[in-house]
């Protein structure tokens, strides 16, 4: 089997792929874009991306290619109709990225929350070491506990995330965009009910016709303005420039993204002009990359790729 690696540098070079080598004719491309994808595959049997776009248009010039392993959960950067019909499995990796997700959703919580940029500038700037009393908390803050945690999208992640919120002190209440969600351990709510209740609101859902521009500006008007968003999922299914709206006219409290609606974020997007890091916070979607998410990304890719080499489906998304 001649295997194609799309974007090798998407697990980070810091992260061995040799594995993958062992498994076949191996090509590994340091990364891929648009404009080059049909080319790279075109003898391809087994493909391993991760948000190289194989729609129809790219996929028909690939004939031999019976496989597609993404390096990721998601997959929508993949036509599955035209892989269902061509009889090409697409297949992902589950769970791997859980623990690194749930951690991240609470770094930014907190660095928002707290407030910590500003606090970590008044100690360094020697303001703090200028002041005659111990402590300094001109920018109040208030406690996890006794407070409400909404989430949306109540799978392997947001359960991770509501247990920890849990652990804090917080009451989880939840919104299935999807409506079928089976999670019976936390209250699930109706979207306005979830909108107005929620002092921390986490976004762990897949993109989708459903879940794209979720929260717009009628949704953001309906939170609390103390309220703090995170969104750790997939950048559209926020709407910057009503976030931007939202956050410079005092609709809501904060918010710590790891996604915007584009990646990398454009300098056109409004959200870059908020400097304000007690309000905003972006990360360059990270959440998912520590070291040993990153690890059993790539190793989880070879065991599907195996599964499939011994005949055997593991983690088809496409069945």
């Amino acid at each position: 089997m001649k295997i194609v690696v799309l974007e090798r540098n998407s697990v980070g070079l810091d992260v061995s792929v040799e594995e993958i080598g062992d498994l076949g004719e191996t090509v590994i491309y340091p990364n891929t874009t648009a404009a080059d994808v049909k080319e790279k595959i075109k003898d391809a049997e087994i493909i391993v991306a991760n948000k190289a776009p194989l729609s129809e248009e790219v996929l028909k010039e690939a004939p031999k290619v019976k496989l597609i392993c993404e390096f990721a959960t998601g997959y929508d950067n993949v036509d599955i109709a035209y892989c269902k019909s061509r009889g090409i499995k697409v297949a992902n990796v589950v769970n791997y990225s859980t623990d690194a997700v749930a951690q991240h959703t609470f770094a930014l919580c907190f660095y928002v929350l707290e407030k910590l940029r500003h606090y970590d500038d008044y100690v360094k700037s020697g303001a703090y070491a200028s002041q005659d009393r111990f402590s300094n908390f001109d920018l109040p803050f208030t406690e996890l506990a006794g407070k409400t945690w909404g989430i949306i999208g109540m799978g392997n992640i947001g359960r991770k995330v509501a247990a920890v919120a849990q652990a804090f002190g917080c009451r989880v209440i939840f919104y299935s965009a999807s409506g079928q969600s089976t999670c019976t351990e936390y209250d699930r709510v109706d979207f306005d009910r979830l909108l107005a209740e929620a002092d921390f609101l986490s976004l762990h859902c897949p993109l989708s016709d459903k879940t794209r521009n979720l929260i717009d500006l009628k949704a953001l008007k309906k939170m609390k303005k103390s309220a703090i968003l995170i969104n750790v999922a997939r950048g559209p299914v926020v709407n910057d420039e009503d976030l931007y709206t939202a956050l410079t006219e005092g609709y809501i409290g904060g918010a710590g993204l790891d996604v915007t609606g584009t990646e990398p974020m454009k300098e056109s997007n409004p959200l870059s002009r908020i400097k304000d890091s007690n309000k905003l916070l972006i990360t360059p979607h990270l959440a998912w990359a520590s070291i040993e998410a990153r690890g059993r990304c790539v190793s989880e890719t070879c065991k599907n790729i195996k599964a499939f080499l011994n005949g055997q489906d593991r983690n088809i998304v496409n069945l």
